[in-house]
């Protein structure tokens, strides 16, 4: 991915990551991008060659042909290019961390950091969206969310940006620690704890760990906005001495929802905090509205006006393939939610999917959700409850883990259609489904971004493809 960042000269580059080679034969070069693919890179931008399964310095050349400017170059792995602008580094991803923390310095933008196990992208939207009405904000783009994309995000970010909204992802301790501490949030939010990466982690116990260092880096006058139903977050917030608000369901939440409609396609809510207004998201299911609630706090922190945010919440623009409505070539109503899966999420969206009016029949594709480690098909099975016959015409399952699905499904509802396919046969799945679908039914299509139900996606609605 490319970003543009204002103008920098090399110089000031080089100081801010502490170059250790000689220069200032290049010191007024200027740079007005960043680069970590050399096929994204724009003309007068910076390659950042970085190590992994493939090393980028061997890209060099490439980002060279496509309009390189300078590049920064980790000392010990390669012959820094000859004539050409370097920056010569320890480590290069280190290096981009260094200069993305000094650019948010610079910038000094308010930074809202959201973390959480289900709907850290949609609460990022919407507060991005809700903060648009009044201030100049970047956010994170796509799933930028980690030690190479938080960086990428910052450095994004335009000379008048005022507010930076920054979605952060967890796999393993510590890395919301290194994340927070780098972009030093003034708010941080954690939508919810849940069953993702228990695989890396064995508990929803220390899931929370990992998900409250996103408190480590909030300044000092900064603010914890935090699911208060979950207990787990209440328990950790004891020796915070930040600020904190909490939404959730509960009567007890700073913000809650006082009434709840749902829509086909659309959620409308009001809450004790705005009691005189009714938001509209336009999406389906009521954990929506906890995250439309996380965003209504920031929307007070920053004193944004009521009318503003209800009019950013109705037209948020979503990430894609975050529980976004499509329509098939047979003219199906399709909710693709296909970017990843947990069980707490899945039971959310069929809870939700259930309750859409349909002429036809509402059909489920459901993915093997990953990263469960031992406790893989037994949360797979548990998913049985969730599927009530009365209400879904036929399931459709996709990997190993959901066998474990099937099996429960045989035992608990055995008049529900089920058929399983195996993740290399998702071209037979596919060619299933536009053999059965009509303009009257609707289909939700939920799994884990590794089972890649996007390429069902993509047969089913050609246009969804980016």
């Amino acid at each position: 991915m490319g970003v543009d960042i204002m103008k920098m000269q090399l110089a000031e580059i080089a100081h801010a990551v502490g170059a250790i080679n000689d220069y200032e034969q290049w010191a007024d070069v200027d740079v007005t991008s960043v680069a970590f693919d050399s096929r994204h890179l724009q003309p007068g931008g910076l390659f950042i060659p970085l190590t992994g399964e493939q090393d980028g310095h061997q890209f060099i050349q490439s980002a060279i042909d496509h309009g390189a400017a300078a590049t920064l170059w980790a000392q010990d792995l390669a012959t820094a290019p000859a004539g050409f602008p370097v920056i010569q580094v320890a480590n290069s991803l280190t290096a981009l961390q260094t200069l993305a923390r000094y650019y948010l310095t610079k910038i000094n933008p308010r930074v809202v950091a959201v973390t959480g196990s289900n709907g850290k992208t949609t609460t990022k939207d919407m507060v991005a969206a809700i903060l648009g009405t009044q201030f100049n904000v970047t956010k994170t783009y796509a799933n930028f969310n980690n030690e190479i994309g938080v960086p990428m995000t910052v450095l994004s970010m335009e000379p008048n940006t005022e507010m930076l909204v920054v979605e952060m992802g967890m796999d393993r301790p510590g890395q919301l620690d290194f994340l927070s501490k780098l972009v030093t949030p003034d708010v941080a939010i954690i939508t919810m704890i849940g069953e993702a990466h228990i695989e890396f982690f064995g508990t929803r116990d220390k899931i929370a760990d990992a998900k409250f260092e996103i408190t480590h880096g909030l300044s000092d006058d900064g603010v914890f906005v935090y699911d208060g139903d979950e207990p787990l977050l209440r328990e950790r917030v004891a020796d915070l001495k930040q600020r904190q608000l909490t939404f959730g369901r509960q009567t007890t939440n700073d913000f809650y929802a006082t009434s709840v409609q749902d829509t086909a396609t659309s959620t409308s809510f009001t809450s004790n905090a705005y009691p005189d207004v009714t938001f509209t998201v336009p999406m389906i299911g009521e954990y929506n509205v906890n995250n439309a609630l996380a965003a209504l706090a920031v929307a007070q922190i920053y004193r944004i006006q009521a009318t503003n945010a209800q009019k950013a919440l109705a037209t948020v623009p979503l990430t894609k393939n975050r529980a976004e409505w499509l329509t098939s070539t047979q003219g199906a109503a399709v909710l693709s939610d296909v970017y990843n899966s947990n069980p707490t999420a899945v039971r959310e969206v069929l809870g939700a999917f259930a309750q859409t009016p349909v002429k036809g029949r509402r059909l489920v594709v459901l993915g093997d959700m990953l990263e469960l480690g031992d406790q893989a098909d037994a949360l797979h099975a548990g998913l049985a409850d969730a599927l009530d016959p009365t209400k879904f015409a036929g399931v459709y399952l996709v990997g190993p883990h959901m066998v474990a699905l099937q099996t429960a499904l045989a035992q608990q509802a055995p008049d529900l259609p089920v058929t399983h396919f195996d993740t290399d046969q998702l071209d037979q799945l596919t060619r299933t489904l536009q053999a059965t679908l009509t303009a009257d039914d609707q289909i939700l299509l939920k799994g884990s971004h590794g089972i890649h139900l996007e390429n069902v996606l993509a047969q089913l609605v050609p246009d969804s493809k980016d």
